[in-house]
């Protein structure tokens, strides 16, 4: 952090890192923050990340003796967070380079001196491990996209193909190389990269190096702007893209041949990310991209996702459990794709395969039950929306339709025999009707403080008027005529209308009957509904195989 620097308290350390230096977990640290009034106060950071001098935190470890000999691995971490701040990748990189061999210009002597001492008796490899891990450890927790998160690496490790010797994997937007060098594959394989950082480009490169790695080479540029493998063919590309960047190149990428899908919006630059690593792979090679959830079902990007269905290029969805991202809680998907092997996709398979992992899975496990799997049909997915979001078309394929059907069958079918019974019992009038007699007008009735509102409907203010009486005749088609405006809007409240003189008796008889044809119509509009839900039930289980007509 950039602060770090400045802090007249010294070198700073995190929860995480205090729990390191007294070999404890970090809710003892947090518990002793409760319990301690004695504990040192915060020197720096935020609220909900707060920094401590780490003079301060090691003197009360020791009065408290808890605390255990810092490392020399925890002050050079410390030095490095004091000299390099926000730019740390810098600082690993640099640090690399000294453990090969190269004094890097810009090192601070302090670092050099730390570094030196340290590989007496630990390996290059080993420290340049550690720092990784500790950086990585820190981006998780600040909710950064610096590095790929251990779980996603795992699950994409989890879902990757089986590779051949001599096979090729690439990485277009590989960081730190998290992914990339986790990805696991048969001798010879080789690794290829692009980061846009320069400095991570060469960190990556300085890791594999300590690692005995030659296979690895990473180019450093923008891969969208400035591709630094325009040639490469790759039987895997993994590719953990920036997220919700919308300054991605499309106005100068316009007409570039890696749109083969469509072209992207400048509100879908993981699309845009997508077919880069897709350009990138041989006939029969494998993709598999960490998007967000909302990639799925955006509408900006429904073309784009329809060419991949109708081609066969996508062959499974997976949504991760929440929080398998660094950078924030939302689920992620692992999308993997399949380059057919012939241009006319004649090895497409017939359906995508959803897998749907967010649900408690309290043992951290990736691999699927039964119900969290099902192979969707191509065609079921090409629709308005070509929505790929796996709890969708899980939720579909797991309902219970026979217990749905016959419930809401039953249903249907009682209320279809209450609703005769609501219809009231009418006699042959003797004409003419009511309002073509002696009739007033709600206006008057208004005025006279006989009818309020209750929201939009009149409602009776008088023993003397009947509320269903007034509403009845409101509705009836000589004043809905009054009561329509110009535009076509219906108006209940009808002060223009008219309603006919009658005596409360007469009235409450009328009321009765216009009440009763209220519920009548209510229970028709319930019935209308329930039919329909009971017939996209019925036709969705006959489809799904679900269901099958008797006899």
């Amino acid at each position: 952090m950039t602060d770090n620097a400045a802090s007249p308290a010294g070198p700073l350390v995190t929860g995480a890192e205090i729990a390191r230096l007294a070999g404890v977990t970090r809710a003892a640290v947090s518990n002793w923050r409760r319990r301690y009034d004695d504990f040192p106060a915060p020197a720096g950071g935020a609220a909900n990340s707060p920094l401590y001098a780490l003079a301060e935190v090691q003197a009360w470890l020791d009065e408290q003796r808890k605390g255990q000999e810092v490392s020399p691995e925890v002050e050079l971490w410390q030095a490095m967070r004091a000299a390099y701040g926000d730019q740390m990748v810098t600082g690993l990189a640099q640090v690399a380079g000294v453990l090969t061999g190269r004094r890097e210009p810009g090192l601070p002597d302090g670092i050099a001196a730390r570094v030196e001492r340290i590989t007496r008796t630990r390996t290059p490899l080993d420290l340049v491990d550690a720092l990784t891990e500790r950086f990585a450890d820190s981006a998780r927790r600040a909710g950064s996209d610096q590095v790929t998160s251990e779980r996603v690496v795992r699950a994409v490790c989890r879902f990757a193909p089986e590779l051949p010797a001599g096979a090729t994997v690439f990485d277009p937007a590989c960081g730190i190389g998290a992914l990339l060098l986790s990805v696991a594959a048969g001798e010879g394989t080789r690794y290829r990269g692009q980061e846009i950082d320069p400095d991570g480009a060469r960190f990556t490169r300085l890791r594999a190096g300590l690692a005995g790695r030659p296979d690895v080479r990473v180019a450093a540029g923008d891969s969208l702007r400035a591709d630094g493998w325009p040639d490469l063919k790759a039987d895997l590309v993994v590719c953990d893209p920036p997220a919700g960047v919308t300054e991605w190149g499309r106005e100068e990428l316009l007409l570039d041949s890696r749109w083969e899908l469509g072209t992207p919006s400048k509100a879908e630059g993981e699309l845009a990310w997508l077919q880069h690593a897709y350009a990138h792979t041989k006939p029969g090679g494998q993709v598999i991209m960490v998007m967000p959830a909302s990639v799925a079902y955006r509408k900006a990007g429904r073309r784009i996702r329809a060419e991949l269905v109708r081609r066969g290029v996508v062959r499974q969805v997976v949504a991760l459990p929440p929080g398998t991202a660094a950078s924030h809680a939302l689920p992620v998907h692992l999308w993997c794709l399949r380059r057919p092997e012939s241009a006319g996709g004649a090895d497409a398979g017939p359906a995508v395969r959803m897998v749907d992992l967010t649900g408690d899975r309290p043992d951290g496990s990736l691999e699927p039950r039964p119900d969290q799997v099902a192979d969707v049909p191509l065609i079921e997915l090409l629709d308005d929306t070509v929505d790929l979001t796996p709890g969708l078309h899980l939720r579909a394929r797991h309902r219970d339709y026979p217990g749905e059907y016959a419930a809401l069958r039953e249903e249907l079918e009682e209320r279809i025999r209450r609703l005769a019974a609501l219809l009231p019992g009418l006699a042959p009038g003797e004409g003419p009707g009511p309002l073509e007699g002696a009739s007033t007008s709600v206006a008057d009735l208004a005025r006279a403080g006989l009818v309020t509102y209750d929201g939009a409907e009149p409602v009776s203010a008088s023993d003397q008027l009947d509320t269903d009486y007034l509403r009845g005749f409101l509705r009836s088609s000589v004043n809905a005529r009054r009561s329509t405006s110009l535009s076509g809007t219906f108006r209940l409240d009808g002060r223009g209308s008219r309603i006919p003189r009658m005596g409360i008796d007469e009235q409450r008889r009328y009321g009765s009957a216009f009440r009763a044809l209220t519920e009548f119509e209510e229970g028709l509009r319930k019935v209308d509904e329930l039919s329909r839900r009971l017939a996209e039930v019925a036709r969705d289980g006959l489809a799904t195989g679900a269901l099958s007509p008797e006899g």
